[in-house]
């Protein structure tokens, strides 16, 4: 490891290290996947401030519930949020920290300085 905290491969690296190596960039890949469509970032950026039920997140985005839907179906695939039903209403909520800590870097990269985010 660098003084970054960042793994350095180089001849010393063991086959055993560099396999869980490409297995966390194969993970992290994933969720970084999940989080580059507008709309899915979008609807993580308002999690961030708590759980919201599909139509308040319709509402927030000023989207379909077909597109809404779709979106919060890939962000469930990837464990990143999770649903909560209440009668006929189901409320998402973000399953960890992870997207919380990504939008906080995203924000301070482009937003900070800025009026409109």
């Amino acid at each position: 490891m660098n003084d970054m905290g960042l793994p350095v491969i180089d001849d010393r690296t063991t086959e055993e290290e560099i396999d869980q190596i490409v297995s966390k960039a194969t993970a992290a890949s994933n969720f970084l996947k999940a989080i580059s469509h507008e709309g899915r970032l979008m609807i993580l950026c308002h999690l961030v401030t708590g759980e919201k039920s599909v139509t308040e997140l319709e509402n927030l985005l000023s989207a379909r519930q077909a597109a809404v839907s779709q979106q919060l179906s890939r962000l469930r695939l990837e464990g990143l949020v999770q649903p909560r039903r209440e009668g006929k209403t189901i409320y998402y909520s973000l399953t960890d920290d992870r997207p919380r800590k990504i939008l906080e870097v995203v924000y301070d990269l482009f937003c900070k300085d800025e009026n409109a985010c």
